[in-house]
């Protein structure tokens, strides 16, 4: 069997132990009113972030850290570095800061230490930028396990939308039980409607 025969048999069956979602947190699934899937997850951070975040978020005063996955199903494949898909990509990035800031903001109103990371740079954008920039990519595939593929760009490989998926990183001090109810009312003041009902109740915030 050659490398590349190994490491499609890796990723196929990486690709079927993903689909059982009994192996990890069920996540939030979403889908926007432009008909667009998410998917955000909970997770304790990956070991390279647990070693390294005085790093990558200098300014972080909690002991506590949990990361915040916030994957997006993009409109093309993002495994070709096209103009369409640069367009894509920032109209993206701009959908999951405005997330991203809602939801970081009201945890922090909650005296929840939170930050979230800029796709582009890596960087946390409430927060001095440190030595190391962040990989949302990396992390995704530490966190998830999906796949990677390196072409001109590096691109993640969902288990059922391909290469068309977009990745966005949020940290907070606050648990999941705390974290998951505020994602999801958030979720819900930018019109993002959840394809599974939900037994707990969301609190109210507002969108800034």
């Amino acid at each position: 069997m050659s490398k590349r025969q190994v490491v499609e048999q890796k990723n196929r069956r990486l690709r079927q132990q993903l689909l059982d979602t009994s192996l990890h947190d069920e996540p939030i699934n979403l889908v926007t009113a432009t008909e667009q899937e998410v998917q955000i997850s909970v997770h304790q951070p990956s070991s390279f972030i647990a070693q390294n975040l005085e790093q990558v978020i200098p300014d972080w005063n909690s002991p506590a850290l949990w990361v915040v996955l916030v994957l997006q199903r993009s409109q093309y494949p993002l495994s070709e570095c096209t103009p369409d898909v640069e367009q894509e990509k920032e109209r993206l990035r701009e959908k999951f800061l405005r997330f991203g800031f809602d939801v970081a903001f009201n945890l922090r109103d909650s005296q929840f230490w939170s930050d979230l990371i800029d796709p582009r740079t890596g960087s946390p954008l409430l927060s001095r930028p440190g030595k190391i920039p962040h990989d949302d990519t990396a992390v995704v595939n530490a966190l998830l396990g999906f796949p990677i593929t390196y072409n001109r760009c590096t691109v993640l490989e969902h288990p059922t939308w391909g290469s068309a998926v977009y990745p966005g990183t949020l940290m907070s001090s606050a648990s999941p039980e705390v974290i998951k109810p505020i994602l999801k009312a958030i979720a819900a003041l930018h019109g993002w409607k959840e394809l599974k009902s939900s037994l707990q109740s969301t609190p109210e915030v507002s969108a800034l």
